[in-house]
């Protein structure tokens, strides 16, 4: 008989194999559809019997991934409105007081979704915990700063996943008092906005960053800059009336005409300093300042408000921009002359090549640009963060430096996920063929570890000793302060 459980929306029955009760789809909010799409998110509408939770639910509109990335990873996009949903993975529906685990997926804020096989929850419930795995407003729907609608409505979904999660993971042997959220790359950055925000107390425990960092969050004025090229690129005003009239297709049309347009010319004149700078080149639809959920850049918000600091894990991989870089060819263009104006577009001054080639002295200019925007994209603003939490909070420090087998990619961005998950077998696209699967019972065991206990297994990070656990095969080490050279040249030319 599968297992059956009554919720704040209603009774659910889901399904039970190798000893993991799952529960898919289920959603934890109304459907954001017609005039509730640019709305906070409201309470669900109950049903009537029971309800099957046997498979994945929806996902907000998006594009696919330009077909370079979409070979590496797949892309997202199941039809539905209910796509405000969430999944758990339970391995004791008679239990109490286990450890829980909430996964908030990346995607620049855009794309992605609860959905993917590398984020299936039955590893961790296999190990004694409970997992979530949650679907947010995305683009326009979740991010855009209109006229007559409220900011940051993905984060505000998020809150709301996470009251659900306090409300109702009892009943899958849950414990609401001791809660981890973690989340990688747009999702990282989700719960450094999380940690910041007092919407959050008490709602989580301790916190995971995953290539992500504390640093991003757009002025409302230079999104407004993005929302009025949005309005222009349709004819409409930037307004919640006008954008709620279209469906997802001209959303989705919009969103990436505009993303393509910033990344071709990331003029902060066009798009606003913040958007440029704070976006990474990468993304135009974040997080915004609204003197609510955001107050500042996380990192900012936490160096103010020590009381919100938790204990915290917070990494990076080593070759985090190759993703981006490698696959699309952009990194065939960079030479050794081409590289200083390609720093200087992204605001950077291009002596730092100097100190990355000293430390590098065989690497090509190619792969200098990608180590100086790994660092700046995502290395600074994850040790600043550690930094300012460390000051109150445990806070432990990661690198993932494990290369994959596909060429030029080395540690790239995503590459750690299906390790973090003890999923490699569902990732062969992005790992190779034989990834290691003793790398992937270490980090995956120490998840785990701090999801239960609050440790790691290696040393805390401190302002004292910056220990930065190494996760490499066939050994892991860990390192004081590694590559600091580089990084306090970087912060200089960024600066100057």
């Amino acid at each position: 008989m599968e297992p059956i459980v009554t919720i704040t929306g209603g009774a659910i029955r889901g399904t039970t194999e190798g000893g993991v009760t799952r529960f898919l789809g289920v959603p934890y909010a109304a459907a954001p559809v017609g005039p509730r799409r640019f709305r906070l998110p409201e309470p669900v509408e109950r049903w009537e019997g029971v309800r099957e939770a046997a498979s994945m639910g929806p996902t907000c509109a998006q594009s696919p991934y330009p077909a370079p990335i979409h070979a590496l990873i797949g892309s997202d996009g199941i039809p539905g409105d209910d796509y405000l949903n969430l999944n758990v993975w339970t391995p004791d529906m008679g239990g109490a007081g286990l450890p829980v685990l909430v996964w908030i997926h990346g995607g620049a804020f855009v794309r992605g979704s609860n959905a993917r096989r590398i984020y299936d929850g039955t590893a961790f419930a296999r190990d004694g915990v409970v997992m979530v795995s949650i679907n947010y407003r995305l683009g326009i729907s979740g991010f855009a700063e209109l006229d007559g609608a409220p900011s940051n409505r993905g984060l505000h979904d998020q809150l709301c996943a996470l009251r659900w999660v306090r409300d109702n993971i009892a009943a899958f042997g849950g414990d609401p008092d001791n809660v981890t959220i973690f989340g990688e790359s747009a999702g990282g950055m989700s719960v450094a906005a999380l940690m910041a925000a007092p919407q959050s107390a008490g709602l989580f425990r301790r916190a995971i960053v995953q290539s992500g960092n504390g640093s991003v969050a757009a002025e409302a004025d230079d999104a407004r800059l993005v929302s009025a090229a949005l309005a222009g690129h349709l004819g409409i005003t930037p307004t919640a009336a006008d954008f709620g009239a279209l469906g997802p297709a001209d959303l989705c049309s919009a969103q990436n005409a505009v993303a393509l347009a910033l990344m071709t010319d990331p003029d902060p004149q066009r798009w606003g300093t913040s958007v440029v700078e704070r976006g990474l080149g990468i993304m135009s639809l974040f997080p915004v300042v609204d003197g609510d959920v955001v107050e500042g850049t996380p990192t900012e918000v936490l160096a103010a408000n020590p009381q919100r600091r938790v204990p915290l894990v917070a990494g990076t991989t080593a070759d985090e921009f190759r993703f981006f870089t490698v696959p699309t060819g952009i990194t065939a263009g960079v030479d050794a002359d081409s590289l200083p104006f390609v720093l200087a577009r992204y605001g950077i001054d291009p002596s730092v090549a100097h100190t990355y080639s000293r430390q590098r002295p065989d690497a090509a200019p190619a792969e200098i640009f990608n180590a100086i925007l790994t660092d700046w994209c995502f290395r600074a603003g994850t040790m600043d963060l550690a930094e300012t939490n460390a000051a109150t909070a445990a806070t432990y420090v990661y690198e993932f430096a494990w290369p994959t087998a596909l060429p030029g990619l080395g540690a790239c961005h995503v590459l750690e996920v299906p390790f973090v998950f003890d999923a490699v077998d569902n990732a062969h696209t992005l790992t190779g063929p034989t990834p290691p699967q003793p790398l992937a019972d270490e980090i995956h065991a120490a998840w785990v570890s701090f999801a239960t206990h609050g440790s790691t297994g290696w040393s805390a990070f401190t302002p004292a000793e910056k220990n930065v656990r190494i996760f490499d095969h066939p050994a892991s080490s860990t390192v004081d302060n590694p590559r600091a050279e580089e990084l306090a040249a970087l912060r200089q030319a960024i600066r100057s």
